[in-house]
């Protein structure tokens, strides 16, 4: 597993919101649906991106839009065109004063807009996730980036095109997937531009010691792994390790996967079935009390309190 790899290992996309949006202008939308995640695709015409404390963005056909919640921007034809519509929490659309819009809008199924032949038309999708497993990822992203068309290339947005106007049965689970491709695609893109400011941990995946190193704790984090055992496995020695993973990621290898297991531990706690005790073991602590120290110590507070903030924010 790599770096990337994590961010959808959890928790991927699950009744995602998706939509086709079609429009002519002028026309402006507020977004303030408080998404973790959002991606909009421009697959006809182009507008503007307006973060809410930035300058305005083109976004041209083929480019794809990532904005990492929750903080509201607008889409329009044209920066100086007043927002019209609002996407509420809940994706919820309305009108400047509350109106629902849903219905006047509607234009099919999974279709939006004031017209099937406008000029401009996006594929947006957004992710409501509240895993912790993909935060080290996001958190390395600006909160808005724009992927131009000419620096990747999927078939993943003709397919999703065509995907996303049908109802058929199952047909959540196809865009949820969809959407995940999408997704993991256009980051691979991103995080191969000379100008994106990678973390320390991400870049570190290419060193030949360090990258076995993260992608063995990565891909088995009940293991009981120690420095040396670490060390033993990437052909090094112990205090060679040590030195290159702090040099690399900027903390040591058994920090690195404390913070990995109680990450994971804080996803698992949200399936209603899972126990303190049964989540420990599938992270490499031997009890639950042992897992709930440790949950206190770095997170300050318990497993437990720790759930019911999850429930307390559905």
């Amino acid at each position: 597993m790599d770096a990337l790899a994590n961010l959808l290992d959890g928790p991927r996309a699950r009744g995602a919101f998706l939509l086709k949006v079609v429009l002519d202008p002028p026309w402006s939308i507020h977004v303030k649906d408080e998404a973790t995640l959002a991606l909009v695709t421009m697959t006809r015409g182009g507008g503007w991106l307006m973060p809410e404390d930035a300058e305005p963005m083109r976004v041209n056909v083929g480019d794809v839009v990532i904005a990492r919640g929750p903080a509201p921007y607008i889409l329009a034809d044209d920066p100086a065109t007043p927002p019209k519509v609002v996407i509420q929490p809940g994706d919820h659309c309305t009108t400047l004063w509350g109106e629902p819009l849903a219905e006047k809008l509607g234009l099919g199924v999974r279709t939006w807009g004031d017209s099937l032949d406008g000029s401009t038309m996006m594929l947006i999708g957004t992710y409501h996730m509240s895993g912790e497993v993909s935060r080290r990822l996001l958190d390395a992203l600006p909160p808005m980036v724009i992927v131009p068309a000419g620096t990747w290339d999927s078939p993943i947005v003709p397919v999703l095109a065509d995907e996303i106007v049908k109802d058929e049965p199952g047909q959540s689970v196809v865009l949820d997937r969809l959407l995940d491709l999408l997704l993991i695609t256009v980051l691979r893109a991103w995080f191969a531009r000379a100008d994106a400011e990678t973390p320390s941990w991400y870049r570190a995946h290419g060193d030949p010691v360090v990258g076995a190193a993260l992608r063995m704790i990565y891909n088995d984090p009940a293991h009981q792994w120690t420095v040396a055992s670490l060390a033993d496995a990437t052909g090094v020695s112990r205090a060679t390790l040590a030195r290159r993973f702090t040099d690399l990621v900027g903390e040591s290898p058994m920090a690195f996967l404390t913070d990995w297991r109680l990450a994971l531990a804080a996803d698992l706690l949200q399936e209603p079935d899972a126990t303190v005790g049964s989540v420990a073991r599938k992270v490499g602590y031997g009890s639950s009390f042992a897992l709930s120290a440790a949950f206190k110590r770095v997170r300050g507070v318990s497993p437990q309190e720790h759930r019911k903030t999850l429930v307390a924010q559905r």
